[in-house]
């Protein structure tokens, strides 16, 4: 056909070839290009918010630009404003990624549904009307002002928010949506690029807010070129087991907001949940003292909470001792478990260690080693850690227990759930003022310290 070439895209990068390469040239990354067929775009019309044509931008200084504090649209669910900064700002584009079935269109459903001041057009390429309403009937929201449109075409997708004007536009999800004007299949780098850009400039003319619900690879990452995430506004990233209640949901990426933030949910029949104290929930209201549980103040985000450590340590049945571990980093178990043998004299070479984070959790903060330790040490001796003691502290490889951050913030949280005892670093508690506080504090400095402080 006259005017189609073959270009070469990088999948990983979405960098442009003339030709086939084995290593794309701007990442780095082999076997990557992949082939597609495309030819010169067209202009493509743009909408205005009266609906007549654009006005084309005028480059003005910086001094003469005026700022303002961003209109936000505050959403229904406060675990959302949080990530995002404290709502959706008028024109930026949201991209919301996660595994399949986690939850993602579970949740910008419920949301829209519970906006009654605006018109929202939802564009589903995945699934019908039917089966949207039949969700919808789950959650319990019924709303008029919801419009549900099942479209792949972005042509025909342009069509429908010229005619309905709405003021908050979702799409679910942008791999199956497909411009007219490329020849490549829906998915592919060109497409999800193409598809993308107009939906960001649609976004950026009218004000109106764009929430974009995207796939991911088998690796986590979202799925299509990583010149999408580089497009949006923010990237969201809705994280869980599907075999576990909780989900979490973290700001990869946010010009209007912090990406320090964590919004926790736990799926039930009639949808996500918030958990405004994810404490309460991730420890285990039981009057048994049972050995190799010990409980850890970590810091998500901005938000600190108490998180329950279980560890079981038994003599290995077979020829080599198994690690295993669920929501911590397996290096850095082995790591800790090293420590305990060198510089602590605990023989855990020949034993089995299996640990476990409650709630199906993944945590990553350093100051849960401490708790990992102390768990590991509690099911080796057989003893249980004293009641409604808590701690916090990074572990270094000759054994010294090193200071944390937001140290005032762990122990104040930790007092709050009623803990009566908290294990933290030496000389961690610089320019704090403990006065106030009624929890006893113990500071350590290594870890035959913290052992002494527990099974003493």
């Amino acid at each position: 056909m006259k005017g189609v070439k073959s270009v070469w895209f990088c999948s990983s990068c979405g960098a442009e070839s003339p030709k086939w390469e084995g290593k794309c040239p701007a990442c780095g990354e082999w076997n990557t290009m992949v082939e597609e067929k495309s030819r010169p775009s067209r202009k493509t019309r743009t909408i205005s918010p009266s609906g007549s044509r654009a006005a084309a931008s005028v480059p003005v200084p910086v001094s003469a630009i005026e700022t303002s504090d961003e209109a936000r649209i505050r959403m229904p669910s406060a675990e959302l404003n949080r990530v995002l900064g404290g709502g959706l700002v008028a024109g930026s584009i949201i991209l919301i990624g996660g595994e399949p079935g986690i939850g993602k269109s579970t949740l910008v459903l419920q949301n829209i549904l519970s906006i009654k001041s605006r018109t929202i057009l939802y564009v589903s390429g995945e699934e019908s009307a039917k089966q949207i309403k039949m969700r919808a009937d789950r959650i319990g929201r019924p709303s008029d002002n919801v419009f549900i449109v099942c479209e792949t075409s972005l042509q025909s997708i342009m069509d429908h928010i010229e005619a309905i004007k709405p003021g908050l536009l979702v799409v679910d999800s942008i791999q199956t949506i497909a411009s007219d004007e490329l020849e490549s299949v829906a998915g592919s780098v060109s497409q999800v690029r193409e598809c993308a850009s107009q939906l960001l400039k649609y976004a950026k003319e009218t004000a109106v807010p764009v929430m974009l619900i995207g796939h991911i690879t088998k690796e986590g990452s979202i799925a299509g070129p990583k010149v999408l995430e580089h497009i949006v506004d923010a990237v969201l990233q809705f994280e869980g087991d599907s075999q576990h209640f909780y989900r979490l949901l973290r700001a990869i990426k946010n010009r209007f907001g912090s990406t320090s933030e964590l919004g926790i949910y736990e799926m039930c029949q009639r949808g996500l949940r918030e958990v405004s104290n994810p404490s309460e929930m991730l420890l285990s209201h039981t009057d048994d003292d049972l050995s190799g549980v010990a409980v850890g103040v970590t810091v998500e985000g901005m938000r600190s909470f108490l998180i329950e450590v279980q560890a079981l340590v038994s003599t290995a049945a077979y020829g080599t001792p198994q690690r295993t571990v669920n929501g911590f980093d397996y290096k850095r178990m082995n790591m800790l478990l090293a420590v305990l043998e060198k510089r602590v004299g605990f023989k855990l070479a020949a034993k089995d260690v299996f640990l476990n984070i409650a709630g199906g959790l993944k945590v990553s903060d350093p100051a849960l080693d401490l708790a990992v330790v102390c768990a590991i040490l509690s099911s080796n001796v057989d003893m249980p850690v004293p009641p409604r003691t808590c701690m916090a502290g990074e572990i270094g490889l000759s054994g010294e227990i090193r200071p944390v951050g937001r140290i005032e913030q762990r122990i104040r949280e930790a007092e709050k759930l009623g803990m009566e005892t908290i294990l933290i670093p030496r000389h961690n508690l610089k320019g704090v003022d403990t006065s106030s506080l009624s929890i006893r504090i113990v500071e350590v400095a290594k870890v035959e310290e913290a052992f002494r402080a527990l099974f003493a």
